[in-house]
């Protein structure tokens, strides 16, 4: 019958051209970045006949011990939705028709972010509206903006498996969505039906899958030994079956591939353009979070580079890179010995991967120490420790990473920390040590030379935390927008500063952790520059709104030093009385923008009522009259809140 075949792939952040990890594209806070880099993705991928992609990942990750939260774009709704409908339109394009285009997969279809205790593939108990406010909103908007198929998740929502979840696949996505793509299960889900308890027999779980119109079933083999015998049984109709085939036969034809099954291109990766494009990337993903004056640095300084992460292209490109070649990675020791030059720079390993608790190095590494101005030290996690099963219950710097970094500065040596990470990790020690502090998700092909025109200030960072970074990982999960709770956090009295003998109920009684206080590590949404901005009073266009209207929030902002840089205004809302208690702030628009040294900038906002709107208990989503705070701050913790009301 002519049906062409179409091949799949996981092109996560790049094909050839590795990109950051989704996450570190998510510290750009940037959508035209995002979608940029998925459009190259596609473009390399396209080019050997790869015309469909599992991605985007759309999780809501609010813990950091789970692997896959490399692979989200972090902890917040609004960021994720925006960030996810851009990558959907990189992929895409508005031409699903277009060689160059490809398919595009939201997954995991639904709450998989939420596994208990952050171990992969766990259950989770979600509530139905916080299951509709937070994990499917990403889905829903991404699903407008034409997303071709999505991914069943590998939990169970509430004791229902997502691949045989009807509510979830059919009366909320099928009906009240009106998605016509295709659901694909992930890699074996329909078999996992069995070992969840939710089907006796993969014949059972094959019926499950079918009923819950999953219309593709990957490497489980239930439909294809199965569906006949079903049907000779009469246990599931021919109309299902059709369903699913249409599924299938409708992204094919959306894909162009009846006209053009064959892809006669050559390989079209490594262009120079994009090569361009993931470096600036990489630079705009980089955050800052500590700076005591030491950066940037002059190229006159002779460095000691040091570290298991400054020299390993392997470990720079990230989880989920299959196509990934590590031989064309820019790495930070090959990218500073160019800005530097190879005589001012002494590399010294000392731990030869992440995870090596051998300490017979460190004597090498302070031996090189010795002998520079500075020393840049490159630390984080192995890609291999982030992704899909790779799961930590302690979340700090592994190895001897950490005790090499206490040698350094007992030694006396002012140290440039860079973390390259797949999670936000522990480190508030390592922080207070540091004399300046990089972070970066895995950063891909052109990891190094993005941080060496940071380090030699060729660039400014401008990366935003798209998750908060615990202090320790007692605190996780932890995110911006919970609720205040009928005691928030005040009067705290940290546990070594309590009195021997005191008497009980004697410390306030608030919500906080003797150990670590209220407050994380680092805000949602934080990141330094090197040079500061000052904030203007936010300016309303009116203090009260109706339902239906819409309101206009602006703020100046000012580059108050010499240094050309991005900002990110962020804007915040909060409901301060209503129905069900809702968060202490919530983000609902963001700029990334870019002001000249010594300029100003006005942003504006606009917000409509729908803007304010939340599920109620009849799953009816809708705003309700009140006052509301606002605010634009450049982080989720700080900023003057003003006050206006919807009527």
């Amino acid at each position: 019958m002519h049906i062409p075949l179409i091949f799949a792939r996981d092109v996560i952040h790049g094909f050839k051209t590795i990109f950051p990890i989704p996450l570190g594209q998510a510290a750009t806070w940037n959508p035209a970045i995002v979608e940029r880099a998925a459009r190259i993705s596609a473009v390399e991928a396209s080019s050997v006949g790869i015309r469909w992609t599992f991605s985007p990942m759309i999780d809501i990750s609010r813990d950091p011990r789970w692997g896959r939260v490399a692979e989200s774009f972090g902890e917040d709704t609004y960021l994720t939705s925006q960030l996810g409908a851009a990558m959907v339109r990189g992929y895409q394009t508005d031409n699903l028709a277009n060689a160059t285009s490809i398919a595009a997969c939201l997954k995991h279809f639904a709450g998989y972010g939420a596994s208990e205790s952050g171990r992969d593939y766990n259950t989770t108990w979600i509530p139905e509206i916080q299951l509709r406010d937070v994990y499917l909103e990403p889905f829903r908007a991404c699903a407008e903006a034409g997303a071709a198929t999505i991914m069943c998740s590998f939990n169970d929502i509430n004791g229902v498996p997502s691949t045989g979840n009807r509510h979830l696949n059919v009366d909320i996505l099928r009906n009240e969505w009106n998605y016509d793509g295709l659901l694909v299960t992930d890699w074996a889900s329909i078999a996992q039906l069995i070992p969840h308890g939710f089907s006796e027999n993969l014949k059972d779980a094959a019926e499950s899958a079918i009923k819950s119109q999953v219309g593709t079933d990957m490497m489980a083999f239930a439909y294809i030994n199965h569906l006949k015998s079903l049907l000779d049984e009469r246990k599931i109709s021919m109309a299902e079956i059709d369903n699913a085939v249409r599924d299938v036969l409708r992204l094919k034809f959306r894909l162009g591939l009846f006209e053009k099954p064959y892809v006669f291109d050559s390989d079209s990766t490594y262009c120079e353009q994009f090569l361009n494009d993931a470096k600036e990337a990489c630079i705009q993903s980089t955050i800052l979070l500590k700076n005591n004056g030491i950066l940037p640095l002059p190229t006159n300084k002779k460095v000691a580079v040091v570290g298991p992460l400054a020299d390993n292209g392997v470990d720079q490109i990230g989880t989920w890179s299959f196509d990934g070649e590590a031989n064309r990675c820019i790495t930070p020791r090959a990218a500073i010995e160019e800005k530097f030059g190879k005589q001012n720079v002494i590399f010294e390993q000392g731990l030869t991967y992440s995870r090596d608790k051998k300490t017979d190095g460190i004597s090498r590494v302070l031996q090189a120490a010795s002998n520079a101005d500075i020393v840049l030290f490159f630390a984080g996690e192995e890609a291999i420790l982030s992704g899909e099963a790779k799961c930590r219950a302690d979340i700090s710097l592994p190895g001897a990473q950490t005790e090499l970094l206490r040698r350094l500065k007992s030694a006396g040596k002012s140290v440039v920390f860079v973390v390259m990470a797949g999670r936000q990790l522990t480190i508030s020690e390592e922080v207070e040590l540091a004399d300046a502090v990089l972070y970066q998700f895995h950063g891909g092909t052109m990891a190094g030379s993005a941080l060496a025109d940071i380090i030699v200030g060729e660039a400014c960072p401008s990366g935003r935390l798209p998750v908060t970074m615990p202090r320790m990982v007692g605190q996780v999960p932890i995110y911006y927008n919970h609720k205040n709770t009928g005691r928030p956090a005040e009067n705290i009295v940290m546990m070594d500063d309590i009195e021997v003998g005191a008497p009980q109920f004697s410390l306030g009684a608030t919500s906080y952790h003797l150990d670590a206080g209220d407050g994380p590590l680092f805000p949602f949404g934080f990141g330094l520059s090197y040079t500061n901005f000052k904030y203007g009073d936010l300016q309303l266009s009116s203090t009260e709104i109706g339902m239906g209207d819409t309101l206009r929030a602006t703020c100046e902002i000012t580059n108050i030093g010499d240094i050309d840089a991005f900002e990110t205004p962020q804007l915040y809302v909060c409901d301060c009385v209503a129905s069900l208690c809702r968060p202490i702030r919530e983000l609902k628009g963001f700029q990334k923008v870019k002001i000249p040294a010594g300029g100003s900038v006005t942003v504006s906002f606009e917000i409509t009522s729908s803007d304010l709107a939340f599920y109620h208990e009849d799953m009816r989503k809708y705003a309700e009259p009140g006052i509301f705070k606002i605010w634009i701050s450049p982080d989720s913790s700080t900023g003057i809140p003003f006050e206006f009301s919807l009527k």
